[in-house]
């Protein structure tokens, strides 16, 4: 297995965790300032910098509404937030660092349907030239990727892109139809 044409076992672990931007279903924050959790992803952030991937994380405007805008305090794991915005902060702290490899597991999972095309549609202008993972059972998450992969009881069942799938799968093709019933 290679990474950037090198062989990964010449690779330092420290490099590769370095160059990953890891966004869990289960976002954690820290007891201090919106501004500090997203400057936790990169200390020497600025605030134009903070501010930036906030609003490709569809959260600045949000964040403009609070009496203390960045500097509101969002208390002991992010309990003044709710699900959807706390996910979003992890976001822009993710993205801030401009990783070489972003990885959004179930990252959007409490976000509105629109909400999470205006977050997918920012991180493709965003993200180009990033390797962007995106673990979902949400088609809608992915449906742009270049390949697809689905998993069915733990096992690769099928991969390729939307089209492709739509006409090979027809797990990826009852799933896709039900959630178009569901929109």
């Amino acid at each position: 297995m290679f990474y950037d044409s090198t062989d990964y076992k010449k690779i330092k672990i420290a490099a590769v965790r370095d160059s990953i931007g890891y966004i869990p279903q289960d976002s954690f924050l820290f007891s201090d300032t919106i501004e500090d959790n997203v400057r936790f992803g990169k200390p020497d952030a600025t605030l134009e910098e903070i501010v930036e991937a906030c609003k490709v994380a569809s959260i600045d405007k949000n964040i403009m509404e609070l009496k203390y805008q960045y500097k509101t305090l969002v208390g002991e794991k992010g309990v003044t937030l709710s699900g959807g915005q706390k996910q979003r902060l992890c976001i822009a702290r993710a993205i801030i660092r401009r990783p070489r490899i972003l990885i959004l597991d179930d990252a959007l999972s409490s976000v509105d349907t629109n909400t999470e095309k205006e977050i997918i549609r920012n991180l493709e202008n965003y993200s180009k030239g990033i390797t962007t993972i995106v673990i979902s059972h949400r088609i809608s998450s992915f449906i742009k990727a270049d390949n697809i992969f689905v998993l069915d009881k733990g096992r690769v069942e099928s991969n390729g892109t939307h089209r492709e799938l739509i006409k090979k799968s027809e797990i990826y093709k009852s799933i896709y139809k039900i959630q178009k019933l569901e929109e």
